[in-house]
């Protein structure tokens, strides 16, 4: 009877460790490559998170500068974080969009604690938007923008002048 019980013990212990062990491994591998947003315009700033970057790292692509990635929350082994007890292990940075990338879809390939992962297609560039100068100056209103704008207030002030006095004469009749 106790060969029976130290044994379902030990088998107990062998297999809480096999299994966590593959699960301790996973963590100092960079998984999971998050690039939100998924669709950006030129220009634009990009966050890019990594699982499993517990020193941080750098994430480079052909649509950005090489970006360094910095451990969030409790990073450090043994430090309590997200998951409690372990640290969540996630590294977290800001790419800025170069203004003269390609509009279409773009790989992330990040380097984490001595390891390397692609993303393919993380992320996809749209052209900029072309509003011509609306808003973009900043010398402020010309004069010709103000002569404009009020000779479109005069006309609403005479047209509306007019039909007022349209339908004064009409109740009179």
């Amino acid at each position: 009877m106790r060969n029976t019980r130290a044994l379902a013990v030990a088998g107990a212990a062998v297999a809480a460790l096999g299994l966590s062990a593959p699960a301790a491994v996973a963590w100092e591998t960079p998984s999971n490559i998050t690039a939100l947003p998924s669709v950006i315009a030129r220009g634009g700033q990009l966050t890019i998170t990594v699982d499993g970057c517990r020193g941080g790292g750098v994430a480079t692509s052909n649509a950005f500068s090489p970006t360094r990635l910095s451990p969030v929350g409790g990073g450090g082994k043994g430090s309590e974080g997200d998951r409690g007890g372990a640290g969540n292990g996630t590294a977290r940075g800001t790419a800025l969009i170069n203004s003269d990338a390609r509009p279409g879809p773009y790989d992330i390939t990040v380097d984490c604690n001595g390891r390397r992962m692609t993303k393919p297609q993380a992320f996809t560039v749209i052209g900029g938007v072309r509003g011509g100068l609306g808003g973009s100056t900043t010398t402020g209103a010309t004069p010709t923008d103000v002569a404009i704008g009020g000779g479109l207030v005069a006309a609403a002030v005479v047209g509306g002048g007019v039909f007022w006095m349209r339908r004064r004469a009409e109740r009179r009749i």
